[in-house]
């Protein structure tokens, strides 16, 4: 076997699969500096229960927090990009566990609903995520709008779903076709969906057992829907 081939199989492990386990153990051994852009969506260690009762593992703690963004800056091509969710609470717990792996902190979007997920002192009516920076990105050719409007999904593939509508906008500004796009928290495989709905390469990491089933099924569907079309247009389904 010549080293080339060696090195295509490596990287086949590691591009347009959802992979079941530990995020950080999966990205310890990913080739290094081998994914173009991340998007991800964490648990926002709020200890969050949605109305059905369902829970995210590892919302409790951060321990798991600073050796999985270390792994993930690992894996990242030097002067690219990551997109990162994160919960207000626990803010200084995610920024200083970017800045202790090497990103920098280059943007900030902010992630309009048009309903309430929750009220106490105030109406929560948005998410946000930090734009953040491993080297020296180029910028942009046409930078988006710093506040984007979030879909609501109905959440029923994962608690935290996210609508693949509102993600295809970063995946589109922030690579290129065929770039491999990598979720370490890929939950319902939102980001997945985004990548591969606009030509890109996705790579999924999900540790729970339910959810990575959820994203396994549906990355399926929707390789079944991209081969339909591609053959109904007269397009070899292998093109």
């Amino acid at each position: 076997m010549t080293t080339a081939t060696i090195v295509r199989e490596e990287q086949n492990r590691f591009t347009n699969r959802i992979l079941h386990g530990d995020c950080i153990d999966v990205m310890r051994h990913m080739p290094a500096q081998s994914v173009d852009f991340i998007l991800t969506d964490p648990p926002y260690l709020v200890n969050y229960r949605d109305r059905y009762g369902r829970t995210l593992q590892n919302d409790t703690d951060s321990d798991w927090l600073k050796p999985a963004m270390a792994a993930a800056y690992r894996a990242l091509k030097q002067n690219r990009l990551m997109v990162c969710f994160y919960g207000w609470p626990r803010a200084d717990k995610f920024l200083d566990a970017w800045r202790s792996a090497g990103f920098r902190p280059v943007g900030h979007f902010v992630f309009r609903k048009s309903y309430t997920s929750s009220a106490k002192f105030m109406k929560c009516q948005h998410e946000q995520a930090y734009l953040l920076a491993k080297g020296r990105p180029p910028l942009p050719k046409n930078p988006l709008p710093d506040v984007q409007r979030l879909i609501y999904t109905g959440n029923t593939l994962h608690p935290t779903q996210k609508a693949v509508v509102s993600l295809v906008p970063l995946v589109r500004a922030f690579t290129l076709p065929d770039d491999l796009v990598l979720d370490p928290f890929c939950g319902s495989a939102s980001s997945c969906a985004a990548a591969l709905l606009t030509g890109r390469e996705y790579l999924g990491v999900e540790m729970d057992d339910a959810y990575h089933a959820a994203a396994s099924a549906r990355m399926t569907r929707i390789h079944g829907r991209i081969a339909a079309r591609r053959f109904s247009c007269g397009i070899p389904t292998a093109a």
